[in-house]
């Protein structure tokens, strides 16, 4: 009859064994971390900003085929970025005109070049009015 696997797995096997089931798990990691798509890496880069970020001040200074270009400043530092939306054409309005001027973006503090003006749940676009609609009154509330 046949022993026990200890008798004919000596220590080393074994641990060969458990570096052979580690080398496995990190290899299957690495390619489910690596090897995304693109898209989906963007995804997870502007969630994870939203819900560690810092929020700041800045301005959209354009908005182009699903591109917004904004500027801000960090610590004194200058930036100027861009952000695509492309992805995100359910939160920007048909008139993208309206989204240049003043906004909100948040950031990574340790890396203020790494920032978004808009994801999935947040938003710090502001519309700005129309300049045929400043010279109308707003409504009086009843």
């Amino acid at each position: 009859m046949l022993g026990s696997v200890a008798e004919f797995v000596s220590p080393w096997g074994v641990l060969l064994i458990i570096f052979a089931v580690v080398a496995v798990v990190c290899v299957v990691w690495f390619a489910v971390r690596h090897f995304r798509k693109p898209k989906d890496k963007e995804k997870r880069r502007r969630m994870e900003i939203n819900q560690r970020g810092r929020l700041g001040d800045a301005t959209v200074t354009e908005v182009d085929a699903g591109i917004i270009f904004y500027e801000y400043s960090v610590g004194g530092v200058g930036y100027v970025a861009t952000q695509d939306v492309s992805q995100l054409h359910e939160h920007i309005p048909a008139d993208t005109h309206r989204l240049i001027g003043p906004a909100t973006f948040k950031y990574f503090p340790e890396n203020p070049a790494n920032s978004i003006v808009l994801c999935e749940e947040w938003s710090g676009l502001r519309m700005t009015l129309l300049s045929n609609n400043r010279s109308k009154t707003p409504p009086k509330p009843e």
